[in-house]
């Protein structure tokens, strides 16, 4: 199985939205990224990691690759710091991509108690553009104070990782 781990954002090109710490969205999703990296790596999966600037770079990366599905982490923010929990999109409802979305966002949800926002469609260039099934994790809200301090600490970004790398072998079998 070959997957594309995407981690939202550059850093030191792009770093996302940040929070009221500073923490950069480009920073936490980079760190879980690679640890969800590693959890596909130890069941023998072929993972690529890729955190580019430009949207295309990633997703020609990942075709490149002949990646079987391509998740991007990123952290969630909004204009009020009361909007907070996970959400995980993909690029129509009714097929993989659907499917997939629904392991992770679950994992992530039941592993972390954050707020269920769902599994919602966009129209984004990443999800569009693979060639495989293809999803975007919104872990939690970098506006938010609660949600922060899960993003801000290693352990629970270790957690998200672990479900994450659960969601997408739930997929799997």
């Amino acid at each position: 199985m070959r997957e594309t781990i995407n981690g939202g954002h550059c850093p030191g090109l792009d770093s996302g939205a940040v929070g009221a710490t500073g923490l950069q969205e480009a920073v936490a999703a980079r760190d879980v990224m690679q640890r969800v990296s590693s959890y596909l790596r130890v069941i023998g999966h072929e993972v690529l990691e890729v955190q580019e600037n430009e949207l295309y770079q990633i997703t020609d990366a990942s075709n490149q690759f002949g990646a079987d599905l391509f998740v991007s982490i990123h952290c969630n923010a909004a204009s009020s710091s009361a909007a907070q929990g996970t959400e995980t999109y993909c690029y129509s409802l009714g097929g993989q991509g659907e499917k997939l979305a629904r392991c992770i966002q679950n994992q992530i949800v039941n592993s972390l108690g954050t707020v269920d926002r769902g599994v919602k469609t966009a129209n984004f260039y990443v999800l569009r553009n693979t060639d495989c099934p293809a999803v975007l994790v919104e872990m939690a809200f970098i506006s938010n104070p609660d949600d922060e301090k899960l993003l801000a600490d290693a352990g629970k970004r270790d957690e998200f990782a672990r479900a994450i790398a659960r969601g997408i072998t739930d997929y799997l079998q």
